[in-house]
Order: structure tokens, then sequence, then C-alpha cells
């Protein structure tokens, strides 16, 4: 806000003949946008009171007093600007950023409601990423904002950016679980939409560790649990791979969730847990009865000989503990895991004191 000198000094010069209200100086900004980044309405109001103002004036970002004030948060220029009528709340500035969206991504949700008041807002207008402000919101977290803008019934809650990421995988990937939720409320969001690797909410959580999210997603009606990525990795697979005891734990309480689906190496959830040494997954997995011990990757080994070239004892205990697992299953070479084991030299497995059955 300006200090009352400044609304009158402004006033004043206002006041003289031949004062140009729109002649721009740095940045290429008018008297009026460089009010309105500053939040300065005493003085905006005085220069709307003019009718020779240009309201939509560009500065050197392409962007109008209302975008500079939306950008900044300061809500009681924004709507002191949009009291006039010939304001176009939707010139986008650089890189396709409109007022909403600019207000959006920052989370300043009573600018955001403003400029929703106005019957030609558009809601949906895409910004250099070709993505919604409620991508914007969705992808920062800004539970507010998303909240606003799915009250509006002509905002499209599917629609992907170019990277064919959607609001829901935006949110997904990140683990912001309170737009998770807004978004898997509104009638008609895609819980299913695979992004530019195929990969789903429910992957792009499961492959975060996200467990809220992924809980929120497996509540979701028509939600498929076993759906691949390019990788032909299931969201079982991705939360094997990165460890996330947790994931795997709200994934296998689902009866329609594959353990054994192979991805493009042919390697099971199992198997890949194994390779990685997470024995916490593995213990898991293994306490599915329709779990395959001994199903091989695309190198013909089996979750027990991964463990074992990589030296990860207490996996190798937990997949000794099942009766069903083949210990002298040869891989491609017509090596076993114990034959493994010696050409990597990993002592600590051969030593171990109960391996005689190997």
């Amino acid at each position: 806000m300006a200090r009352n000198g400044h609304v009158g000094a402004a006033k004043i010069l206002l006041g003289q003949e031949g004062v140009d209200p729109n002649r721009a100086g740095t940045y290429n900004r008018t008297p009026l946008g460089c009010a309105a980044v500053g939040g300065h309405e005493g003085v905006v109001k005085l220069l709307l009171e003019r009718e020779d103002v240009n309201p939509n004036r560009l500065d050197v970002n392409d962007r109008t007093p209302l975008g500079c004030a939306a950008v900044e948060g300061h809500e009681g220029v924004v709507k002191l600007l949009l009291g006039r009528e010939d304001v176009d709340p939707n010139r986008s500035g650089m890189q396709g950023r409109t007022p909403l969206r600019s207000a959006a991504i920052k989370g300043y949700e009573g600018v955001v409601k403003l400029l929703l008041e106005r019957e030609d807002i558009d809601p949906n207008r895409l910004d250099e990423n070709d993505r919604t402000p409620l991508g914007c919101a969705a992808i920062e977290g800004r539970e507010g904002v998303v909240k606003l803008l799915l009250e509006r019934e002509d905002v499209d809650p599917n629609h992907p950016d170019k990277h064919n990421q959607t609001p829901l995988r935006c949110a997904a990937v990140d683990g912001h679980e309170g737009v998770v939720k807004l978004l898997l409320q509104r009638e008609g969001v895609d819980p299913n939409r695979p992004d530019k690797n195929d990969r789903t909410p429910l992957g792009c959580a499961a492959v975060g560790g996200h467990e809220g999210v992924v809980k929120l997603l497996l509540q979701r009606e028509g939600v498929d649990p076993n759906r691949p990525d390019k990788y032909d990795r299931t969201p079982l697979g991705c939360a094997a791979v990165g460890g996330h005891e947790g994931v795997v734990k709200l994934l296998l309480e689902r009866e329609d969730v594959d353990p054994n689906q192979q991805d493009k190496y042919d390697r099971t959830p199992l198997g890949s847990a194994a390779i990685k040494g997470h024995e916490g997954v593995v213990k898991l997995l293994l306490g599915r009865e329709d779990i395959d011990p001994n199903r091989p990757d695309e190198n013909d080994r089996t979750p027990l000989e991964c463990a074992a070239l990589n030296g990860h004892e207490g996996v190798l205990k937990l997949l000794r503990g099942r009766e069903d697992v083949d210990r002298n299953r040869p891989d491609g070479n017509e090596r076993t895991p114990l034959g493994c084991v010696a050409v990597e030299g990993c002592e600590g497995v051969i030593k171990g004191p109960e391996d005689k059955g190997v």
C-alpha cells in the first residue's frame, strides 16, 4: 500500500495538463503497472479513474498490470483492476502465464477467487507446458487453490500437459495427499490416465513411496493396480525396486494384485527386490501364497540367484526359508546359485552355517 503522501503526489501529477498516464519506463512498465507490482492500491485507484489509462498495457514480460498484481498476490489491486470492464483477465505473458495461472501456482487463494468470479475468465487456459491452472496448483500442492478451481464445473480435471501428465498424476508423483483426495472426489477424474512413461498416478506414487497417496488411489473404484508402465513394471514392481515396504504392503492387501507380473526384463517384483537387497520387501512378497519364488528373468536367473550374485545374505536366508525354492536351479550359463557365489567370491554367503542344503 502506498503511503498517503504518494497518493497525494500522484493525484497532483495526474491533475496537470499534458501528463501521459501510459508512458512506460523501466521494464516497459506503465505507472499503472508499477503501482500494481508494488500493491499500491491508492495509486491504482487514481489511475483507473482516468479514461485514457490503458489497463492492459504489457511490460517487458508481456504481463499486464493485472498479471503483475496477480503474481505478487495483491488482492486489493486485483479487485480494483477487475472492476474495469475493459480489463482482459486472460491475457497471457511470457511462457503463456495468465494472471490465474500465476496466482494458482503460488497459492494465492484470494486472488484466484477474485479471478474466478469474472464470467469471462478461462479456467483452462494453457501455459507453455500445456498445463492448466489446475495442473499448476496440483504440482505445487496448493490445496486451497485446487478446491476453488474444482468448484467450477467447466474446469477440466483430466487435461494433460505436454508430458501427458494430468493434475492427478502431478499431485501423486510428489505425494500431495490433500490435492489427490480433492481430485478423486471430482466426478469424471480418470485415475488410470498414464503419463509419457505409460505410468499411472498409482504407479507414480508407488515409485516415490508415497503411502498416503497409494492408499487413497487404491480406495478409488476402477483403479487398476496392475497397469504396467513402458518398462512393463506394475506399481508393485515399482515399489519393490525402490524398497518401499509400506507401499508394497498396501498393494499386496489387494486380492487382484498380481505379485508375479514380469517387467521388460522378465523380472518379477520378488526378483527386483532380491537383486536390490530389499529384505523387508522380499519378506512381504514371500508372505503371499501365490508368489512364485523361482520365476527366472531374461538371463534365466531366479530371485535366489540374483541375491546370491550380489551377496545379499539377508535375502538369501529369507528365500531359503521357503520349501519350494529351487536351490540348485542353473541359469543360462548352467551356473547354480552356489556357483554364482563362488565366482563372485561372496564369502559371507558361502560360509553361512546353514547353507549345506544349497
